[in-house]
């Protein structure tokens, strides 16, 4: 018996029903005859294929709004990092289960996580149902972040991964790991068959920073102790230049574009135009509800193609956008994802397009892009298990309850 029934969603601009078998598309036609567990009406509503927020840090839903108006350097060191050295276990796994229900309710199917507390991390998003990875983060100057912490973390947690929840590992940054570090940590990470998630170049100090310490810019640097290649996702990447944008597509990396945070912090604008021609394959993300304040990936696609077309005219098309908050994002982590089709994993979302945003309704995708919030997410399915409908998801009011009676600053 299959477990799902989609009947009669809009797909490809006609109606279909969709049927799903062992966690992925089986069949897609006009009218689908099947004994299944469960049948859901799509009649007012179209399928598309659920977000890939490929750079976030979850639990960090606990700082929301604790500080504004400031860049990068000053947010961290005088704001940020104080205040989550008093983080428990705990308090990460409150904070994850709170960025995955705000995540789900927005319509992202997976994140791309670099936090503390692992464990609490993983068993948050396992009991909200949604993909994720888990970086395991090394930071040379943090307890939690030591070298031998890192690989003690991984025997004790890879044996809990499931076939929805991995590990990855999360070197911080240039400036926060050795050299010998970096080196340590790409080979650990491809022996271990470990994708690695990474900040780069997220500010022209930090560029300037490993010119004067390692007379290279960082992508140069990177590429000769071996670090890069496609098992690599480097977030940020706006202070690029032409010669390190070849080097990262030589060696096949994913580059993940966070316009709101970028904005946010005065960081920059990444070089998506240059990026794109030179067939790097770039992903969407949040960065945190610290930095963005939401993880909401509908919302990113719009400001991620305004800020693109402000300053590089109309060479960024809806396309693009909707591209990297979709397969690019399934394609950087080898998942038979992103988009629909059949033998595909059933990863998906339903949205209303009878809703006033979407009327009259003349292009789907340009539409969802640029006119609708993501109040219109009706339905997530991962991996064949729906784990909202009617935007209602289970544990969602206790969430609630327990973060105003924990969380009242």
């Amino acid at each position: 018996m299959s477990e799902i029934l989609v009947r009669g969603a809009t797909f490809n601009q006609k109606r279909a029903d969709i049927l799903v078998t062992d966690g992925k598309i089986s069949k897609i036609a006009a009218r689908i005859s099947a004994r299944v567990k469960k049948t859901i009406d799509g009649r007012t509503k179209a399928i598309l294929p659920g977000f890939y927020n490929l750079h976030t840090h979850a639990a960090m839903t606990l700082l929301r709004g604790r500080a504004e108006d400031m860049e990068l350097q000053e947010w961290l060191t005088k704001k940020i990092w104080p205040q989550e050295a008093k983080f428990t276990a705990d308090d990460i796994y409150w904070g994850t289960k709170l960025a995955t229900m705000e995540m789900v309710k927005s319509g992202t199917v997976f994140f791309n996580d670099m936090y503390w507390h692992q464990e609490a991390a993983m068993q948050a998003a396992q009991e909200t149902g949604i993909r994720a990875l888990i970086g395991l983060t090394l930071i040379d100057s943090h307890p939690f972040g030591q070298k031998e912490q890192v690989m003690a973390n991984w025997a004790k947690l890879k044996n809990k991964q499931t076939d929805k929840v991995k590990l990855a590992l999360a070197p911080h940054a240039l400036y926060t790991v050795s050299s010998e570090n970096l080196k340590w940590a790409a080979d650990f990470a491809r022996r271990h068959k470990l994708l690695v998630h990474f900040h780069l170049s997220e500010t022209q100090a930090e560029v300037a920073a490993c010119q004067k310490r390692y007379k290279l810019r960082p992508v140069e640097f990177l590429d000769k102790i071996g670090f890069l290649g496609p098992d690599v996702i480097l977030a940020h990447s706006i202070w690029l230049s032409k010669k390190e944008i070849k080097i990262i597509a030589k060696r096949g990396c994913s580059i993940c574009y966070n316009p709101t945070s970028n904005m946010k912090l005065s960081s920059g604008v990444m070089p998506f135009t240059q990026l794109k021609e030179n067939k790097i394959n770039i992903c969407l993300g949040t960065d945190s509800a610290s930095s963005n304040n939401n993880l909401d990936m509908i919302e990113e696609m719009k400001i991620g193609a305004l800020l693109q077309k402000l300053n590089n005219g109309q060479k960024i098309k809806t396309k693009d956008i909707f591209a990297a908050a979709t397969k690019n994002g399934a394609s950087s982590l080898g998942l038979k994802s992103g988009i629909i089709k059949e033998g595909q994993a059933a990863d998906f979302i339903l949205v209303n397009t009878k809703r006033l945003d979407f009327l009259p309704g003349f292009n789907l995708l340009n539409d969802l892009v640029y006119s609708v919030s993501s109040e219109c997410v009706d339905t997530v399915v991962v991996g064949g298990q729906p784990i909202m409908q009617d935007r209602k998801i289970a544990g969602e009011n206790e969430l609630i309850k327990q973060i105003n009676i924990r969380y009242n600053w």
